[in-house]
């Protein structure tokens, strides 16, 4: 029980980004520094844990209110900050500085905490659970993630077809073009091709992508309203980010591993050698579990906190956060991870 405090740590990401609300010059970047910085230089130091939950445990623990409602809090985190950063924005007066600083920082946390959680609480069958996802991805104006990730991405994952799935020597940048555009592509296609199922009209009220649409804009209308076009300007760059972050987490998901296709033309199942896993405490810790990803594309339906190691699944050479960083280096990233492909 008491062990399982550790993803209460998770709550430090918005914490520090709190405090670099409160902060100006180069104290904006606070959350900048502690995950990209902090983290890291720590997950070099700590040994990782390939240590798995016992089966007989499983049950219990899944079922447990605790690990939920460490995810439901994020919900007002999450707005609060945006909010919170976007009255700053229009009553501080920042300059450039404190502007790129409190943009990343409150960023990070639509990221970590916003569209990470998201996707934890998406892959859940209870309505009330992905009202709270399409709920938490609104501040990163990427609703259509639920869509696509669900139902496009979990099935075509590790082949050409699905645009989260880096292909070797395929650098971050161009990947995020591909995987930002061809993911909200995919999710038009994936809601349009059930509406023509039921015999409906595609442009109507009845398409989520749509429907997303008109909420993000009158999130961004009612902060503009409230604070004037530069908090919308805010709330817009921090959303980016969130999304950029997490693109880059795609990109070092399945970079390179591809599924083999059969005589039939249909790949072959999903198996854990088709995603990365990391096992760096800190990372998973901060990203509720979401660095045991081979575990989670081999049995979507499993909570965070039973995730396991799998011994088939490519180990990353650190946490996601410090490979997050390698990434933004293309030819360095590529030096590190090419040998651990085969």
């Amino acid at each position: 029980m008491w062990k399982d405090l550790k993803y209460l740590a998770a709550y430090l990401v918005p914490a520090s980004a709190w405090i670099s609300l409160q902060l100006d010059g180069l104290g904006a970047f606070l959350t900048v520094v502690f995950v990209f910085v902090l983290v890291p230089l720590l997950e070099l130091l700590l040994p990782a844990s390939t240590a798995n939950v016992q089966e007989d445990q499983e049950g219990t623990r899944s079922k447990r209110f605790f690990f939920d409602f460490l995810l439901y809090f994020n919900v007002p985190l999450v707005y609060g900050l945006v909010l919170y950063g976007a009255h700053r924005v229009a009553t501080a007066e920042p300059g450039g500085t404190e502007w790129l600083g409190w943009i990343m920082s409150v960023g990070i946390v639509v990221g970590a905490n916003g569209i990470n959680v998201a996707h934890e609480l998406g892959h859940r069958p209870e309505r009330w659970h992905q009202f709270l996802a399409k709920a938490l991805l609104l501040p990163a104006f990427y609703q259509h993630f639920f869509i696509e990730h669900n139902l496009g991405h979990h099935k075509w994952v590790a082949t050409d077809r699905d645009p989260a799935s880096a292909a070797r020597n395929q650098g971050l940048y161009g990947f995020w073009v591909q995987s930002i555009f061809g993911s909200w592509k995919s999710a038009w296609q994936i809601e349009s091709d059930r509406l023509r199922k039921l015999n409906q009209f595609v442009l109507s009220w009845n398409h989520a992508c749509l429907r997303f649409v008109v909420a993000q804009l009158i999130w961004l209308v009612l902060i503009g309203y409230l604070w004037g076009i530069s908090s919308s300007l805010f709330a817009l760059a921090a959303g980016l980010v969130g999304v950029l972050l997490l693109e880059t987490v795609n990109y070092i998901e399945h970079y390179a591993l591809r599924r083999t296709i059969l005589p039939s033309g249909r790949p072959e199942p999903v198996r854990p050698a088709h995603s990365w896993n990391s096992n760096h405490e800190l990372g998973r810790i901060l990203l509720y579990e979401l660095t045991r990803h081979s575990d989670h594309h081999y049995k979507s339906n499993r909570k965070y906190q039973v995730l396991r190691h799998l011994e088939e699944s490519p180990q990353l050479p650190t946490g996601y956060p410090g490979c997050m960083v390698l990434a933004l280096f293309p030819p360095l990233w590529f030096a590190i991870i090419h040998p651990r492909v085969g």
